[in-house]
């Protein structure tokens, strides 16, 4: 069976979205198959970006959860990317709870990793302690630093979550911080990161060719940190 990679933290406003939309991207670039999934219904960030690839996901019904199942299901090559909205994190549970996706995820060979994406404040770092009381050595792990939303991670390292996560396998990346002005304008005409570094005109995707370099060097560092997951 396929990879079920989670793009989650709880939290509001640490970057779950940014995450999601460049691995999107990167799965793209790379030709690797994939589907994505988004239960942002205000915001939907893959829908709005990759429409051609993510379909809506409702956390509170059951069958729209399992059609998340149902798509890693159809080959080992398959990825399928969910984008999870804030406080979405407790619907979930029930649904793997009462599903038993874990211990059916162990029996086929499906792999689940959730991603904590995080900003450098303590609430992200008690959500990452409440993550791994919760699941252990159950999911993969991956904790995303994303410097976008701070970069100093001093809290991390001296609340000892950070080795337990290692202990428990979890791999570990940063998302570096792009400049504030580029992102905007990107977001602002619902561009891809492909229209963004390879569209030349600037009326169209509204970069100057310098903010264009700036978002190519940006996404070249978080390519390479996808790289080291092996996704």
């Amino acid at each position: 069976m396929g990879n079920i990679h989670i793009i989650g933290g709880e939290k509001g406003g640490v970057g779950k979205s940014v995450v999601a939309r460049a691995m999107a991207q990167y799965l793209i670039d790379k030709g690797m198959p994939f589907v994505g999934f988004d239960s942002d219904r205000s915001h939907g960030a893959l829908l709005r970006f990759y429409g051609g690839y993510a379909t809506p996901l409702a956390v509170e019904q059951y069958e729209s959860l399992d059609a998340v199942v149902e798509a890693a299901a159809q080959g080992p090559d398959r990825r399928v990317l969910v984008d999870l909205a804030a406080q979405t994190h407790e619907s979930l549970l029930r649904w793997i709870d009462d599903s038993g996706l874990l211990d059916m995820a162990a029996e086929v060979g499906l792999n689940v990793r959730y991603w904590h994406v995080m900003d450098s404040g303590k609430d992200s770092v008690d959500l990452l302690k409440v993550l791994l009381d919760r699941f252990h050595s159950q999911v993969g792990y991956v904790i995303v630093l994303n410097e976008i939303r701070g970069d100093d991670f001093t809290l991390l390292e001296r609340s000892g979550e950070k080795e337990r996560a290692l202990e428990l396998h979890a791999q570990i990346i940063s998302l570096k911080k792009l400049h504030e002005g580029a992102m905007r304008k990107i977001d602002a005409r619902s561009s891809s990161f492909w229209a963004a570094t390879n569209h030349d005109s600037q009326a169209a995707v509204g970069l100057g060719l310098m903010e264009r370099q700036r978002v190519k060097i940006w996404l070249k560092h978080a390519y390479g940190q996808f790289d080291t997951l092996a996704v």
